[in-house]
């Protein structure tokens, strides 16, 4: 992984997208993955959807050991052209998902509350109805 390495345009490591023939872009270094395919844990579904495209944030996500990180250097087989990487359309839906991702949060909340409560009004309600039957037949007596 010298100073020597290949440069490719993002278009043409996007070619590289099936399971005969893997390409991934990590950090702004492109990986032929294709002979890691059955054996990466996460199968190899994980690395395909990660092929024509950057995928450096679904690696960050998933929190790779070091010897993971290591072992990738095998597979290294260049360098992408940033210029070439289409990020600067996926970079701009980011601010709106943040907004909807603390209304999940907050009508989570409500469903958790909604879980607890709800068996407790109900259990209210079904004493509320027994002491108001005792009282009906006592006073009918």
């Amino acid at each position: 992984m010298g100073s020597n390495s290949k440069l490719f345009a993002f278009e043409e490591v996007a070619k590289h997208n099936h399971k005969k023939d893997c390409w991934i872009i990590v950090n702004g270094k492109v990986y032929d993955v294709t002979p890691f395919l059955d054996d990466h844990p996460g199968g190899d579904e994980a690395l395909l959807s990660a092929a024509e495209k950057d995928a450096t944030t679904d690696f960050e996500d998933v929190g790779h050991s070091d010897s993971a990180i290591e072992m990738m250097q095998k597979y290294y087989v260049g360098k992408v052209d940033t210029t070439t990487l289409p990020g600067k359309v996926n970079n701009s839906p980011s601010p709106p998902t943040q907004a909807p991702a603390h209304n999940n949060e907050s009508s989570g909340i409500v469903l958790k509350i909604l879980q607890y409560l709800l068996p407790l009004l109900i259990l209210g309600f079904a004493f509320a109805l027994q002491y108001y039957g005792k009282n009906t037949k006592s006073n009918e007596s």
